[in-house]
């Protein structure tokens, strides 16, 4: 069994400007998964880069509301709400509350650096 606290993961910006906190990661963990989960942080008022991954993802809204652009399309979404995200789509999230805007995010395959690609 592997246990990991969100405060113990050390959180560090990706390059869209997202601050994450890796939770889960086959290579870092040592785990067998075909993914990996992590939580993400937006702080109000700020938008993440325009980016795409070449893995597909989904965002799971943990606390907060904001405002998700993928592709052409853009929609308003709040806790409890998840989002798909294509392989490769462009994608951003703007913080629309006074709080932070708080996500789970599962790559699939999972996420590593050079396969997040700022626009």
């Amino acid at each position: 069994m592997l246990i990991k606290r969100t405060a113990d993961c050390n959180e560090f910006t990706a390059n869209d400007g997202c601050s994450i906190r890796e939770l889960l990661h086959p290579d870092s963990d040592g785990v067998d998964m075909p993914m990996s989960f992590a939580v993400g942080r937006v702080s109000p008022g700020e938008k993440t880069f325009a980016h795409y991954l070449e893995p597909v993802e989904v965002y799971y809204i943990l606390e907060g509301r904001g405002l998700m652009q993928v592709g052409n399309e853009s929609a308003e979404v709040e806790a409890g709400d998840a989002v798909y995200v294509p392989a490769r789509a462009s994608q951003s999230i703007r913080n629309l509350g006074e709080s932070d805007l708080v996500f789970l995010v599962v790559c699939s395959p999972a996420w590593y650096e050079a396969g997040d690609i700022r626009l």
